[in-house]
């Protein structure tokens, strides 16, 4: 799934992103709406990451969905 599917099916996935990075929270995900650069930084803050890793993992995790 490219990044725009995402952003357009942001409220079905935000249970599929929050079994990924559990440390989010609903207020996190709600703030974040798909925005892929601000789910980057909360990601990076609350696991501790490199801009890198982060956006590895939400790559990974999108060619799964």
């Amino acid at each position: 799934m490219n990044w725009n599917q995402v952003e357009g099916n942001w409220e079905q996935l935000k249970g599929k992103v929050q079994e990924q990075w559990g440390k989010l929270t609903n207020d996190d995900l709600d703030v974040i709406n798909g925005n892929r650069k601000q789910l980057v930084g909360k990601i990076q803050k609350e696991y501790g990451k490199t801009v890198e890793e982060a956006e590895r993992e939400i790559d990974e995790w999108s060619a799964k969905h």
